[in-house]
């Protein structure tokens, strides 16, 4: 049955492809986008080997063309299974198409170092408020900078420490005359990189201001890992501040 048979043919190569393109990325075989790219393609494989499969065990139903069935069923049920974790991410993930966070739309921390580390020389690097601002802001809500009662110099000893204790983020850039910092955060399985820049200034009553932005380098969306790197590198701020400390820092808001 030719139906079946294309139909486990494209299991088969649905899975391969996955195999090779998570394989070669996380072990730098081949760059994150490559193969991340051929697992967006083992889904159309694997789109295209459900409905054939679906087909064929229509065509089998009769007693005549029953020889294919097992493999139709065989196919349909591989190609649905590869096929399941990404149709329930589409429709539960409620994330804006951007990859660019910031705690600042006017003013945000702008990259020093990260344009040497790019695939592209030439990717601009500088914020978009235009493309960026009310997306983040729809999807997200208000993201603002952490207020830490802690002298400049302080807070930014503080967000070192806590970067460097970060397991995914290699710290690329440090200038405490600016009390500004860039690091690069990798991804466990595909070895995706996001940049990272942290900026602190000082404010009137003498607290600081613990500005950041995170931006991915690949794509155009990010399933809302930029956001939540920023929300959870603060919490892990708040985390370290010391029993003693009179104030335990606000959240500031920005509309």
């Amino acid at each position: 049955m030719t139906f079946a048979w294309l139909a486990f043919f494209d299991a088969i190569l649905a899975i391969a492809m996955i195999a090779a393109g998570m394989t070669g990325a996380h072990f730098h075989l081949v760059p994150p986008i490559t193969g991340f790219s051929m697992f967006i393609l083992a889904l159309l494989l694997s789109f295209f080997g459900l409905l054939l499969g679906l087909l064929a065990i229509y065509l089998t139903r009769t007693p005549q063309m029953a020889a294919g069935r097992n493999r139709a069923l065989m196919a349909t049920v591989v190609c649905a299974l590869i096929l399941a974790p990404a149709i329930f991410t589409v429709f539960t993930n409620r994330s804006p198409l951007i990859n660019d966070i910031t705690t600042d739309f006017d003013d945000p921390p702008e990259f020093v170092n990260a344009q040497k580390l790019q695939a592209e020389p030439d990717r601009v690097m500088k914020y978009d408020k235009k493309k960026y601002a009310a997306a983040q802001l729809q999807g997200y809500g208000p993201i603002g900078p952490l207020k830490e009662r802690l002298s400049p110099a302080d807070a930014f000893a503080r967000v070192t420490e806590v970067a460097k204790a970060s397991p995914t983020w290699t710290i690329t850039y440090s200038d405490p005359s600016k009390n500004m910092l860039e690091a690069v955060a990798t991804s466990k399985l595909w070895h995706f990189h996001d940049d990272i820049v942290i900026q602190i200034r000082p404010t009137p009553d003498g607290a600081s201001l613990i500005e950041m932005r995170s931006k991915s380098r690949d794509g155009t969306g990010d399933f809302g890992i930029n956001a939540r790197r920023i929300r959870r590198f603060f919490d892990r701020v708040a985390l370290a501040r010391n029993p003693g400390d009179q104030n335990t820092g606000d959240d500031v808001d920005q509309p």
